[in-house]
């Protein structure tokens, strides 16, 4: 699990920014949104500008460095904060994985051009690798002894991601163990924007891409039931439209193209079924503005079934309808205001506790 991360020089962020979910409190209600002492789901509010979407980006900038799933991203033309003079941009990911930590970090000129890497395991450190100073690599990893670096130096790649393409690591080993849990939980990381169909893990899911997985997987019945949970009550059908089989809905005389009739609501909740039905697969989620266009109770129906998932979630929002006792805690709920984030009862000398009403404690002001 992600349990803390530290950026520095990125985007919006000047100084050292921490985002740290290794501080749960001892609440003895909604005990599953803590895992191995660490925020397993989170809730993020900011105001607009706050670095909400940035952190989001921060995150996944590991996707970049250690997967072929980043594709096309936004934010590469302005990497670096535009107030920063020594132009290098710093990540720190701090992971836990049951009764071992690892961590992961590095620096970078742009979104291309990483500088030294640097992983440490239970204290120990087991690679480092620093290309301006071209020196032989540290890598204490069990069956990398016969690993050539001659060729790496030319490639411009990571070199984690070296170590990961060109070694046969075995889990019998502690250190590689912990390493191959390290690759496999951020191959299966997953960021999705509900209302647009940019995404960070893969591909685009283009509006043409998203439709064909639904008539080709026969998910276009399990769509239907979905929209109708939420009280959209659509027949929608397969039919032919130009050449191309497309969906729609089906009315008493004729069949209307879904895309053509759909409120931006209704077909945000196209890409949201879309990526619900991948969760199960995937070790961490980052939902960005996650109900920008959805009724608060369609919100918290949605945060229900996010919380019965294994993998950790982390989504952005304005609405204060779901800050509420009944779906999380007060130690999974954070405020973000650009310099810093923090959880809702680092705000407050009141004990909180679970029959508090803390949406109507917010919009009161008491969380100074």
């Amino acid at each position: 699990m992600l349990s803390r991360i530290e950026i520095k020089n990125f985007r919006g962020f000047g100084d050292n920014f921490v985002f740290d979910l290794t501080q749960p409190r001892n609440y003895e209600f909604n005990s599953f949104a803590i895992k191995n002492n660490v925020v397993n789901k989170a809730i993020i509010y900011g105001a607009n500008g706050s670095g909400k979407s940035n952190l989001g980006y921060a995150i996944f900038d590991i996707i970049g460095n250690l997967t072929d799933f980043l594709k096309k991203v936004d934010y590469t033309n302005d990497y670096l904060n535009a107030e920063s003079e020594n132009g290098i941009a710093e990540f720190k990911f701090y992971f836990k994985f049951e009764n071992d930590s690892l961590t992961y970090k590095y620096s970078k000129k742009n979104f291309n051009e990483i500088g030294y890497e640097e992983i440490i395991i239970n204290d120990e450190q087991i690679v480092f690798y620093d290309p301006s100073k071209r020196g032989t690599p540290i890598l204490k990893l069990e069956n990398t002894e016969s690993l050539k670096f001659e060729n790496f130096y030319n490639l411009k790649i990571s070199f984690v991601k070296y170590i990961i393409n060109n070694s046969s690591l075995s889990r019998e080993y502690k250190n590689s163990k912990v390493f191959l849990e390290f690759i496999k939980f951020v191959h299966g990381m997953l960021f999705f924007c509900p209302s647009s169909t940019k995404v960070y893990y893969g591909y685009t899911a283009t509006e043409q891409f998203l439709f064909a997985n639904l008539i080709d997987d026969g998910k276009l019945v399990n769509f239907e039931k979905f929209l109708k949970s939420v009280g959209i009550h659509y027949d929608l059908v397969e039919y032919e439209n130009n050449g191309s089989i497309r969906a729609g809905v089906q009315f008493k005389n004729k069949v209307l193209d879904f895309v053509n009739i759909a409120s931006t609501g209704t077909y945000s909740l196209l890409i949201l079924f879309y990526w619900l039905e991948k969760l199960d697969s995937v070790s961490f989620v980052f939902i960005d503005e996650f109900d920008a266009y959805y009724h608060y109770d369609l919100s918290k129906m949605i945060i229900s079934e996010l919380n019965k998932l294994d993998c950790q979630s982390i989504i952005t929002t304005h609405n204060t309808s779901i800050m509420s006792n009944d779906l999380l805690r007060p130690d999974c709920y954070f405020v973000m205001d650009g310099k810093s984030i923090k959880p809702l009862y680092a705000f407050t000398d009141k004990e909180l506790r679970e029959a508090h009403n803390i949406e109507k404690m917010y919009r009161a002001g008491a969380f100074q």
